[in-house]
């Protein structure tokens, strides 16, 4: 059976097969995950066994409103003006899928996210129902974050929610 725990840079290995697994149009280097861990290690989670082995991970952290970093980029910290969280990814295995793991990961982001205003994603490969069970929808874009979802293929969908009103 596996559950949700807090990533390690121990973890980033393994954590790199899923990834390259369920984006092979979306890759990260290891050194983007590896940053993520050490700036933000309360937004970054891993789905394992017992055994450690790892069939997910979920990826987040503070931003300032409307700017998540570009696919594939380093934060170099977390902005002391962070107004806004960012969900960057919830990726699983298609074996551990369905199992109600996604929905328990984002719960787990979302009661670390709830100290902000509101928290954003970017949606692909059709998700956007699966977001819009947690309150999230689709949000107008400028044109340099228009930019930045075209990394994220043509289906990418720029999305949000207000964490007040969803409390």
């Amino acid at each position: 059976m596996a559950s949700w725990r807090r990533m390690t840079v121990d973890d980033i290995p393994s954590l790199l097969r899923v990834a390259d697994a369920v984006h092979p149009d979306l890759p990260e280097s290891d050194y983007v995950f590896t940053e993520r861990v050490k700036v933000f290690p309360k937004g970054c989670l891993i789905l394992s066994d017992k055994d450690n082995k790892i069939y997910g991970y979920a990826i987040s952290h503070p931003i300032r409103r409307g700017q998540p970093p570009a696919l594939d980029s380093l934060l170099h910290e977390i902005p002391v003006d962070a107004n806004q969280y960012y969900i960057h990814d919830v990726a699983i295995l298609p074996e551990l899928r369905k199992r109600g793991h996604a929905a328990e990961g984002t719960r787990m982001l979302l009661e670390v996210a709830s100290r902000f205003p509101t928290t954003c994603l970017v949606s692909v490969y059709g998700t956007g129902s699966f977001w819009n069970r947690f309150g999230f929808e689709e949000e107008v874009v400028d044109e340099a974050l228009s930019e930045k979802l075209r990394n994220y293929g043509d289906d990418a969908v720029y999305m949000s929610r207000n964490n007040l009103a969803a409390s």
